[in-house]
């Protein structure tokens, strides 16, 4: 239950005379984090965040700029301080976990000019961090509003590690993290993850962006990093009108680095659901024409090797329904894909196929068989294209079954097509304000139909999901296709960074599943970083509510004991606990199928090799599980001997440990079911 206090503490109202410091400060319900907020000597506002007495965020600043009023920077004193608090429990349709906590306590500052502006700034402190925005009121002078610049600042821990991406490069967030001290940062995106010397794990990010510009991260001084919002073609960062509020500045706080996995901090600064009854957003496991293309074996494009064929989705959609996929997506089966088509967004039909791709006749087939077409609209960077097409693409999907679409935006950062009311192009962000509102009006079409959206080159996750549940996953990350082709392919560490990452912003649509991780050739440096059994665990450990599996069907017939796995390990979760962690080095997740009594376990490892004990406290007590184990097997290394693997099985209780031995490269899947009369 919502219980905000209206109780209001007025502090002061004094201009025109002496300047007067004023401070304020709200505590995490169990009071180990404390947000502090000042009024300098300098009338500048300012924030410190301790944590465990630790000085986490040091005196940073505060405000906003804009092109045509003077700024929310200075000259400003705090005139209210309203304090409140919430303890409740929602629900999600969906997700890592059914039932999601919000509890924290909130300050909302009220601060004026002597000119008479009014701005607040809200702050919410949980037991897991912080959310903290501006909220800009209806006022005089700010019908149009054009920001120019937000001030906010985070001054971090000096000798700090960090595991970061950069801000600005051209492949978007499709990058190799990197692990380094703060020194070495020019700009950062977002979700930045840092340990202080002192041990604190924490992580900078937003919640809620809507209508506004994604922020980078840019270091001013040592250890000062400023948000730098993404600006339009035309150097304006955000165009709004008051009232406005920006997404929630974030910071995930954590002794433990497990601790960031399990926090709820992002979802809980998200609206509630505005879509109503969702039980059409389907969680499940899709295969698709999509692997054979990057392995170049087929083509997106129309000829000889054309992948969306009639009878190659048929015979996907026959391997689906024998091991009970829910649906399959096929990739290049509309007009526009000929040629270079990362360059084609002014050429994509959404609605007429291939002339060898009868698409009426293979969703039938598919319905007979209980498997949907997942649909694919890739944009090569044009927005506009696709939005005058978007309703009739859409209303296709509806009239054929389809229930999710994977949308694409391949372009290269800062080169999203943007056509004026005079027919003139100007050049985006895939970042920035427009692409912010182009995503959501993909996500608003879809859900008028039933239809959910997986979003590939995306926008930044931050909780919308929460908000919008059919937009059910999104990449916004180096995902499994870079393996095939990319310089270098992704190494043992990614996949135990990404979930301390790029992850604590929401799922990814990372396609595990490689079965074939030599498919080059056992010397060839193009390959799977992993073992088999890893490529196992990343089910479990790289949470997606859809999980394709990416590989070739005949290569799931030469390991049918490790596919065993895949067909059994559900996507939708009524419990999800990280139980073991480091940033970059090791990560495992328990998870607890939703609607049933199976927990299951992954874990994974970078280049090294490690024995992790996992305590089996997560378990329901006095009940004994059939635990089917599926790990490394003797000698297993992700380069010299990647198939090794066993299976077996183990009898297993609340209280035991069990003993994973992790290869190089390596990891484990487990599914622990209680044993018959349980």
């Amino acid at each position: 239950m919502d219980i905000f206090r209206s109780a209001t503490i007025i502090l002061f109202l004094l201009f025109g005379s002496e300047t007067l410091l004023a401070q304020a400060m709200v505590a995490s319900p169990d009071g180990r984090i404390v947000f502090a907020v000042q009024v300098n000597e300098r009338d500048e506002l300012r924030y410190s965040v301790t944590f465990d007495q630790e000085q986490v965020i040091r005196d940073s600043a505060l405000g906003l700029r804009f092109r045509d009023q003077a700024g929310f920077d200075s000259g400003f004193a705090i005139l209210e301080v309203s304090m409140g608090s919430r303890d409740e429990q929602w629900e999600q349709p969906w997700g890592e976990r059914r039932l999601v906590r919000d509890h924290h306590k909130q300050m909302l500052l009220t601060l004026g000019d002597a000119d008479g502006r009014r701005f607040a700034l809200r702050i919410r402190v949980f037991n897991d961090g912080i959310g903290f925005r501006y909220e800009v009121p209806a006022q005089d002078g700010f019908e149009t509003v054009n920001i120019v610049d937000e001030l906010t600042e985070f001054h971090l821990p000096a000798e700090s590690t960090a595991w970061w991406i950069a801000g600005n490069d051209y492949n978007r967030y499709e990058l190799l993290y990197r692990t380094t001290g703060l020194a070495d940062i020019e700009t950062a995106h977002t979700p930045l993850t840092l340990r202080t010397p002192a041990g604190t794990h924490l992580s900078i990010h937003e919640a809620a962006l809507v209508d506004y510009s994604a922020f980078t991260l840019v270091q001013r001084r040592d250890n000062i990093f400023k948000t730098r919002l993404r600006p339009w073609s035309d150097g304006i960062r955000v165009k709004t009108s008051a009232p406005f509020k920006t997404p929630w500045r974030t910071i995930q706080l954590s002794q433990q680095a497990t601790g960031l996995l399990n926090s709820n901090l992002i979802l809980n600064l998200n609206e509630p659901n505005a879509l109503g009854d969702v039980d059409w957003v389907e969680p499940g496991k899709y295969i698709g024409i999509w692997w054979a293309m990057h392995l170049k074996t087929h083509t997106w494009g129309s000829g000889p090797n054309h992948g969306a064929t009639t009878a190659e989705t048929k015979r996907y959609i026959d391997f689906a329904a024998e091991h009970g996929f829910d649906g399959v997506l096929v990739e290049g089966w509309n007009i526009g894909w000929d040629g270079e088509w990362f360059y084609n967004g002014d050429l994509f039909s959404f609605t007429k196929p291939y002339p060898d791709f009868e698409i009426d006749a293979v969703a039938a087939y598919g319905r007979e068989k209980g498997v949907r077409l997942v649909g694919h609209h890739e944009t090569s960077g044009n927005p506009v294209n696709y939005a005058a097409q978007m309703q009739d693409a859409f209303d296709l999907y509806q009239s054929l079954g389809v229930r999710q679409v994977k949308t694409g935006y391949v372009a290269d950062a800062g080169h999203i097509k943007r056509v004026d009311e005079n027919g003139v192009a100007h050049y985006e962000w895939h970042d920035g304000q427009y692409m912010a509102s182009e995503y959501l009006r993909s996500v608003k079409e879809a859900a008028r139909r039933k239809i959910s959206i997986n979003t590939h080159e995306p926008i930044k996750d931050t909780g919308l999901r929460r908000t919008y549940p059919n937009w059910i996953s999104r990449e916004g990350a180096r995902g499994q296709e870079f393996n095939a082709w990319g310089v270098p392919p992704n190494p043992p560490e990614h996949t135990a960074i990404l979930p301390y990452t790029r992850m604590l912003s929401g799922p990814m649509d990372f396609t595990p599943g490689i079965f074939n991780l030599t498919f080059e050739g056992a010397d060839s440096e193009q390959r799977v970083s992993t073992t088999l059994a890893k490529q196992l665990a990343l089910y479990v450990t790289l949470y997606s509510p859809i999980q394709m599996v990416a590989d070739l069907p005949e290569n799931y017939a030469k390991h049918p004991g490790a596919f065993q796995f895949i067909v059994d390990v559900p996507t939708d979760w009524e419990q999800s606990i990280a139980v073991a962690g480091e940033v970059g080095d090791y990560v495992a997740f328990a998870r607890l199928e939703r609607g049933g009594k199976d927990w299951y376990l992954g874990a994974t490892t970078d280049e090294q090799a490690r024995k992790l004990e996992i305590p089996l406290g997560f378990l329901e007590p006095d009940v004994r599980y059939i635990a089917q184990i599926y790990r490394d097997g003797p000698g297993a290394h992700w380069r010299s001997n990647p198939y090794a693997i066993t299976i077996e099985e183990q009898i297993l209780r609340q209280g035991d440990t069990l003993a994973l031995p992790l290869a190089a490269g390596g990891g484990a899947a487990i599914r622990f079911t209680p044993a018959a009369g349980q």
